[in-house]
């Protein structure tokens, strides 16, 4: 048997030694391959189209970012919120869309709980109405509202019952919807901004607006009888619109012709007087003119009007061959 030498024992040891990988240049390189994994992950973000991002730094706000790739601080040092500023969000009130399209559907549950109001002239509605908003202010939005959407349906529910508790149902139903919407809008707008919430209200608008089940039978009722008390009240109208001016017509003609005989009277007998002062003062210069004139001009007028006439010589003594009482009813 053959023993190694000392020598040789550590010879082939060394040898070993240097058969064994080094680990230790591997560990530098893959710190920095997970760093950098670490900052990819949590490090760069994307802002969409629509959005802004509101970046914070262990929660204060610090600046805000338009859509694209952007960096941040990792590790959760910088947190970013991405906002929808351009999508205009919608509330329904008193109902539900459960699916939009062309043929919405909707729930059947009942929602009096926010839909049922009283009218300030002490009767019950349910109504049904949508809110529209965006966000103007991202920035508010994040820091000065905890819950944007329950705090908005909330106030919304309040301002709604406050305008529709100082309205009559009959307005309510009929004519004063359009105001209604503004006032509500308006109303809502002003406390939105009183918090500093960053909301824009775009639109607020009264959806279906009816009277409860348990009181329509008798609501239709009453209805009924306004717009038949309507309908009686517009045919007097009618009537009315129609004797009055007639009446009114004929008395005016009635006046005018008066007026219009008058004045044709007046005229013709001042115009008499002038032609008899005319006449009388030709007569005064001129008798015998004035008189053949007066006659021919009586006579122009006479004779015009007389049937069949007879001429004769003023020393004639018989006339009866003229007469010819033969024919025509003479010997009748």
């Amino acid at each position: 048997m053959d023993f190694n030498t000392p020598d040789e024992l550590l010879g082939g040891n060394k040898q070993k030694r240097q058969q064994v990988p080094d680990y230790r240049k591997y560990i530098f390189p893959a710190i920095a391959g997970v760093l950098a994994l670490i900052f990819v992950f949590s490090g760069v973000y994307s802002v969409g189209p629509d959005e802004v991002g509101v970046v914070r730094r262990f929660g204060k706000y610090v600046r805000t970012t338009q859509p694209g790739l952007h960096v941040k601080i990792p590790m959760g040092i910088e947190k970013v919120n991405n906002i929808k500023v351009k999508y205009v969000f919608k509330e329904e009130f008193g109902f539900k869309t459960l699916k939009p399209g062309i043929k919405s559907q909707f729930s059947t549950r009942e929602y009096f709980d926010e839909s049922l109001m009283l009218t300030g002239d002490l009767n019950v509605l349910v109504v049904e109405w949508i809110v529209q908003f965006k966000i103007k202010d991202p920035v508010k939005l994040l820091f000065n509202i905890r819950d944007p959407r329950a705090t908005i349906r909330s106030i919304s529910e309040a301002v709604m019952r406050q305008v529709i508790g100082d309205e009559s149902v009959t307005d309510i139903l009929t004519t004063r919807r359009i105001e209604i919407n503004q006032a509500a809008q308006d109303k809502l707008q002003e406390i939105l901004d009183s918090y500093e919430s960053g909301v824009q209200i775009v639109t607020l608008r009264l959806q279906d607006v009816n009277p409860a089940d348990e009181v329509k039978p008798s609501f239709n009722e009453v209805n009924e009888a306004k717009q038949e008390k309507e309908k009686v009240i517009n045919q007097a109208w009618e009537a009315y619109n129609k004797a009055i001016p007639a009446a009114m017509g004929e008395a005016l003609k009635t006046i005018k012709q008066a007026e219009g005989y008058a004045l044709k009277r007046v005229n013709a007998a001042k115009g008499d007087a002038h032609r008899f002062i005319d006449t009388w003062e030709a007569y005064r210069e001129a008798p015998g003119v004035t008189r053949k004139r007066l006659y021919l001009e009586a006579m122009n007028e006479i004779l015009p009007q007389a049937g069949q006439k007879f001429i004769i010589d003023s020393s004639a003594t018989n006339i009866l061959p003229l007469l010819r009482l033969n024919k025509e009813g003479g010997a009748k």
